[in-house]
């Protein structure tokens, strides 16, 4: 190994890694709450509610089956 191919060492996982990364901790949770404040899309809410109803319709129709035997 070459002086110029020495690769750095990795520091081990240890509690107090933020000490390593600062604010990635504070970046996720800002990120989240963003999210969590979008809300739902209307186009998503009706596709949502289309699956309730075919869900809906496929239960009646198994329950109409095993009724009729």
């Amino acid at each position: 190994m070459t002086e110029h191919s020495k690769k750095a060492p990795v520091p081990n996982p240890q509690p107090g890694l933020a000490n390593f990364y600062p604010g990635v901790s504070v970046q996720l949770r800002e990120y989240y709450q963003s999210v969590q404040e979008e809300g739902i899309p209307e186009r998503f809410l009706e596709l949502l509610e289309r699956l309730d109803v075919a869900e809906r319709q496929a239960g009646e129709g198994s329950l109409m089956k095993d009724g009729a035997q």
